[in-house]
């Protein structure tokens, strides 16, 4: 009896010492948004000048003064830009990669794998590589200062990323269920639709979660595309508000991005289960 109580005393012990060590590194890795968020209640003189994230007076004019907006343009056109961008963007990677995705797993057809080592190196190739060309080619058919260059890729199956991540999981859903659906007159049609598309729930619950983050967080592809203060997303307008050549604006930009992190907090928080179970692509649960 007496070893055992010293055993679970040892065994209680490890686990406080796990549980602060583990509390202590999460602390450390969320004190800059912690930080951000204090500031934004901060008034601008204090800001810089205190390490404490909890603020030593409370200042709420922040918000109502970000809100307002820059060079007459309201900070919600910003966010409602940036909803119609990322709302597209998910659209258009659901559809066209969802079905690149089915035919490189299931259908057979010519130079297949040529066409799938190409679409691979596109993972490969960074953004920037073809940021000019794609801007000569928009600019050309005066497509610039719209949203076309950042939403039309998406619906071309230009995110080599989720097409893999797609095919995996549907390579891994049996093949029997193709046949059997086959043998009872499906056709490809009604078997990506009724009974790949299905399966794929997880797969497609990842790609719409990254899609909607990596399209909400950009910033040099939105900066390059749109010049027009109409236009602007939630990224260029935080930029609106600090200016080199003049007095910057820090209480408004942090309040502005404490508010551009809600959508990005709720969208992960809501959804944060299928993006393990979708990158795992362990194929057919049951």
């Amino acid at each position: 009896m007496k070893k055992n109580r010293k055993i679970n005393k040892k065994n209680l012990i490890r686990r406080i010492i796990r549980h602060i060590i583990m509390i202590s590194i999460g602390f450390i890795m969320l004190y800059p948004v912690l930080w951000l968020v204090g500031s934004s209640f901060k008034p601008t003189h204090v800001i810089f000048s205190e390490i404490s994230f909890i603020p030593s007076q409370f200042y709420f004019g922040h918000y109502p003064q970000g809100f307002a907006g820059v060079q007459g343009t309201p900070f919600m056109r910003f966010i409602f830009n940036s909803i119609i961008i990322s709302s597209l963007a998910i659209v258009g990677n659901l559809i066209s990669c969802t079905m690149a995705g089915f035919a490189f797993a299931r259908l057979k057809f010519r130079f297949k794998g040529i066409a799938f080592a190409l679409m691979l190196m596109t993972v490969m190739l960074p953004i920037h590589v073809v940021l000019i060309p794609r801007y000569i080619m928009f600019n050309k058919l005066n497509l610039i200062n719209t949203f076309v260059p950042l939403v039309l890729p998406k619906f071309l199956a230009t995110d080599g990323f989720f097409v893999f991540l797609i095919i995996q999981f549907i390579r891994g859903i049996p093949i029997s269920l193709d046949e059997a659906a086959i043998i009872d007159g499906c056709s490809y049609k009604m078997l990506f639709w009724k009974i790949i598309l299905p399966l794929t729930k997880p797969a497609l619950i990842s790609t719409a979660i990254f899609t909607f983050l990596w399209t909400w967080d950009d910033f040099l592809s939105q900066l390059v595309y749109l010049s027009r203060t109409s236009k602007y997303t939630v990224q260029l307008g935080l930029r609106l508000f600090l200016d080199s050549s003049s007095r910057s604006d820090w209480g408004a930009t942090f309040a502005m991005s404490v508010m551009s992190l809600i959508p990005c907090l709720i969208v992960f928080a809501a959804l944060q289960k299928y993006i393990v179970e979708g990158i795992a692509t362990t194929g057919l649960k049951g």
